[in-house]
């Protein structure tokens, strides 16, 4: 009986959540097929229902004992990492729903379906946060990719999204294969598939002799190599800046924020605790794909002149920077990697708040800006929005003192304790590279087409000023309380020691 609490209490808020896409699943399907008052009412009140789940989950989450508890047969593991990474996705969704709220009423995107998917989605990363075993691993990633399919090619009407809804699910095939086929192998010559249990397995595997060794190892980079394509890291990033152009623009900001923190989580786990052993190993791998995410992120940024393709490749740059703050193995690098996160996810959220929400009028009607040369000028026309998107500008630059100037400093300090000297100079060196291409649009802003036509900008609505509001604040006055996020950041990081 008390194993059964135990393993009830430990999925208690994906309980809750499917529970809840069950009941939201008949409620719309009845109301979507009522003639006369379905849709309006749908339309209406199905939104802040999810609104309503999502709050009740946080605080479901949130009041919850965090427990260091294996459940489910081995097959699950709560610890205080999982505990402050279900937290900081479920409060990072929330965010992200204000931002999508107008906006798919908009683009006339709001299907009751989208939201019962984007449940899905949130369910399939909790339960990414908490496998502890292959199989689940690979179902749960599964689960969250079939989900991205179709939230890809959600726009019907559009072939741009369709397109993106099929390369990503080709090239999404290619990659669970890869998963599959890995975890088959290390399944086959070890007859294991429990991380705990591999972990005790190669405890010592590189001092002895085995005939397995090279075999192992195969099955060992192919289940790398399909996580490194869930983080979009170079060099397994091809499908990311395409699958972002053609998505719905409230999609692509949900690709970019949220899976991040789910997938770096798992990456972690099975590198520092299943695989530490063979850090010789995945240490140069690891090392070649931040060479590559900082290189190809960097000089890729420079010829895009579309927003979702820029920010697509902005993304693959941090991830370069995640990676970085992996290769070193020790406490500050976990710790590093988390709080790199954070101030990553909060970055985005603003970035995404102005992107989304700011439409040009081009009679007769506003269209939304797709553009980076749209914002030319944009200080005559609305100086507080274009002063909000300098300092989102200079904090993924890593300028001080913007929040992402301490989070690229804890990596590269991380780094550097490690004796990783080389690629932390070359970190450095592609930074201050990248900077010319974030000042650029800084320049575009305020020197930009000043003599051309004014521009008539909607006024962004109440909910995604209160997200762009919060975003900003938080970059401009991390510094004050930034001992919080490092003292949050370490405590997760705590359970990958054991």
């Amino acid at each position: 009986m008390y194993n059964f609490l135990y393993n009830f209490y430990s999925i208690l808020t994906e309980t809750y959540i499917i529970c809840s896409i069950c009941l939201l699943l008949m409620y719309g399907v009845f109301l979507s097929t009522y003639s006369v008052l379905g849709y309006p009412l749908l339309g209406q009140n199905f939104t802040l229902l999810i609104l309503q789940i999502l709050v009740f989950s946080f605080f479901l989450t949130f009041l919850q004992v965090p427990l260091n508890v294996i459940s489910w047969n081995n097959f699950l593991l709560s610890d205080f990492f999982t505990y402050y990474a279900k937290l900081i996705i479920i409060l990072t969704t929330i965010g992200w729903f204000l931002l999508s709220f107008e906006y798919l009423i908009y683009e006339k995107l709001n299907y009751f379906e989208f939201w019962i998917l984007i449940l899905l989605a949130v369910v399939a990363m909790l339960f990414i946060l908490q496998s502890y075993d292959l199989l689940t691993i690979y179902l749960a990633i599964e689960f969250q990719s079939l989900v991205f399919y179709i939230l890809a090619s959600i726009n019907r009407t559009s072939e741009f999204s369709t397109e993106a809804g099929l390369k990503y699910f080709i090239l999404g095939a290619f990659s669970s294969a890869f998963l599959l086929c890995g975890a088959s192998i290390i399944y086959g010559l070890t007859g294991l598939t429990n991380l705990n249990d591999l972990a005790q397995f190669f405890s010592g595997f590189l001092s002895g002799e085995n005939l397995f060794s090279y075999n192992l190892l195969v099955g060992f980079i192919f289940i790398l190599v399909a996580f490194l394509f869930k983080l979009s890291a170079a060099p397994f990033h091809i499908w990311s800046p395409d699958v972002y152009e053609g998505a719905p623009f409230i999609v692509t900001a949900f690709f970019s924020i949220l899976p991040k923190l789910a997938i770096l989580g798992l990456l972690v786990r099975f590198l520092l605790h299943t695989f530490y052993d063979l850090i010789p190993f995945w240490q140069d791998i690891i090392l070649l794909s931040t060479f590559l995410s900082i290189l190809i992120g960097t000089f890729g940024a420079f010829a895009q002149y579309k927003w979702k393709r820029f920010l697509a490749y902005s993304s693959i740059n941090h991830v370069g920077f995640l990676l970085l703050a992996v290769l070193g193995g020790e406490l500050e690098s976990i710790s590093s990697t988390i709080f790199y996160l954070i101030i990553y996810i909060v970055t985005m959220l603003g970035i995404f708040a102005f992107a989304i929400n700011t439409k040009i009028y081009n009679y007769p009607s506003f269209y939304q800006m797709r553009y980076l040369i749209d914002i030319n000028g944009l200080v005559k026309h609305n100086p507080f929005l274009a002063g909000s998107l300098v300092v989102f500008l200079f904090s993924m630059a890593g300028i001080p003192p913007t929040a992402g100037f301490f989070s690229k400093l804890f990596v590269l300090l991380a780094a550097i304790q490690v004796n990783s000297f080389g690629i932390s100079l070359l970190a450095v060196i592609v930074s201050c590279v990248a900077c010319f291409y974030y000042i650029r649009l800084v320049k575009s802003i305020y020197f930009g087409s000043l003599f051309s036509n004014w521009k008539v900008i909607k006024p962004m609505g109440k909910l995604s000023s209160l997200v762009l509001g919060i975003s900003l604040l938080s970059i401009l006055f991390i510094f004050v309380d930034i001992e919080i996020i490092s003292i949050i950041s370490l405590v997760m990081s705590i359970p990958f020691l054991y």
